[in-house]
């Protein structure tokens, strides 16, 4: 088994617009929403000992809350103001994790080594996952709405936001996103500004193919993709084209592989009768495409959004909690990767790409 670096979670989301104890066992939370009405109650993935027992020892943990003319429940709100507050929120609730001991919200190189020594250490102790060190934690944003203006940032980057999305679905504030075709707003070019003047990392996930370009064109800095699959073997306008996934090579970013069924296989679709089986080696695919087109697997990585508005339902079928993250090594080593590789792909281009970012 290997260690784990997830670049996409919405933890702080499920907890407080669902209502879901992340502290419990994924038998007692489905157990307890079994008769709760809902979008994939009863059918989730992730919580914090799944995650121990996943050897998960970091994530990048989402703030996600939108003012974008959508009207989807626990996710939009109708002023900005509402936005950011729902987003304090979040933030709030990953401080009182740290708190009382379940997860270590990292902002800097020190604290990254730190915590990644931490957890070396207990892997070669060969101590069980009860025994795990906390989770490690860089909060990301997800949709950049709950910021009021581009002044503002400063404050979220003082409280610890390190990664911003700035589109979701929908027309963001700042960048045109999924099911668009919009491009960046002109408070969002302001707002690549004050990123790269404060050293924030630009995920690009949910741009629209014009949001894209733009913001390539207009930030300089670091960028990945956190969640996100390949157009060529999914077409569908919420994966990036080949032309994409190079341009975030190029920029010696990272890309992390979505287990959302949606994004894993062409045909899939919500709420349909009969979907094409899913498995875990169809992820890889995307993993391996990467790979191909970079020549290296220095780009590749995860970043599973298991249970980001879905659960079983929309997972790979041999998938039942985010601990089976630990199957991919396998399937790797199936098409020739070496040790190497499968550390690099499982959390070492992420780690990587944070100790670059954050220099010394």
């Amino acid at each position: 088994m290997t260690l784990i670096i997830d670049g996409h979670l919405d933890l702080a989301w499920n907890a407080l617009a669902w209502n879901r104890d992340l502290r419990l066992s994924v038998a007692t939370i489905r157990t307890q929403e079994s008769t709760t009405l809902g979008l994939n109650r009863g059918l989730n993935t992730v919580c914090l000992p799944e995650l121990r027992q996943g050897r998960v020892m970091l994530c990048f943990a989402t703030l996600l809350a939108r003012n974008s003319g959508t009207a989807e429940p626990h996710l939009d709100f109708l002023s900005t103001a509402q936005a950011y507050g729902a987003a304090r929120g979040q933030l709030a609730y990953y401080r009182a994790l740290e708190q009382t001991g379940h997860v270590r919200v990292i902002e800097d190189r020190a604290a990254l080594d730190a915590h990644v020594a931490l957890w070396q250490m207990w892997e070669t102790a060969g101590a069980p996952p009860t025994a795990a060190p906390p989770l490690g934690v860089i909060v990301t944003m997800e949709s950049a709405d709950p910021i009021l203006d581009p002044a503002d940032l400063v404050n979220w980057h003082t409280a610890g936001v390190r990664l911003i999305g700035p589109a979701h679905y929908g027309a963001g504030r700042y960048a045109g996103g999924t099911r668009t075709e919009l491009g960046l707003t002109a408070q969002g070019s302001a707002l690549l500004a004050e990123m790269q003047r404060l050293g924030v990392i630009l995920d690009l996930t949910h741009c629209t193919d014009q949001a894209f370009w733009q913001a390539l064109d207009v930030y300089d800095g670091p960028v990945i993709a956190s969640h996100n699959n390949c157009r060529a073997i999914v077409p569908q306008q919420r994966q990036f084209t080949d032309d994409q996934l190079k341009a975030v090579i190029v920029r010696d970013g990272v890309i992390g592989a979505s287990f959302d069924a949606i994004m894993v296989r062409p045909g899939w679709n919500y709420g349909a009768a009969t979907n094409p089986r899913v498995v875990i080696a169809d992820v890889v695919d995307h993993i391996d495409r990467v790979c191909q087109l970079a020549g290296t697997s220095a780009h590749a990585a995860i970043g599973s959004d298991l249970d980001g508005g879905f659960g079983r339902e929309q997972s790979p079928a041999d998938l039942d909690s985010i601990a089976d993250l630990q199957r991919v090594p396998a399937l790797l080593a199936a098409r020739g990767y070496t040790a190497t590789d499968i550390d690099s792909i499982m959390y070492g281009n992420w780690l990587r790409l944070l100790r670059r970012c954050w220099g010394a």
